[in-house]
């Protein structure tokens, strides 16, 4: 399954490489993009788990930058 994913208060584009790069160490998510300029996420991971999955994005993403906000498009 593929998802995109509204950000909010992504202060840097150093900071959405490392929230992509972490991301994509999950397991279960087989690609992720954070765009910095745009301001979006897309996450493409299992289905049957896609819930549970997002909840370690969210948490992984919160790590590297508390103040931003994920929301679902």
């Amino acid at each position: 399954m593929k998802k995109k994913f509204k950000l909010q208060d992504l202060d840097c584009a150093n900071c959405a490489a490392k929230m992509e790069e972490a991301i994509k160490k999950i397991d279960g998510v087989s690609d992720a993009a954070v765009n910095f300029m745009m301001q979006k996420m897309t996450v493409e991971a299992e289905d049957s788990r896609f819930d549970e999955i997002m909840e370690e994005v969210v948490r992984v993403c919160a790590k590297v930058e508390p103040d931003c906000k994920i929301f679902v498009r």
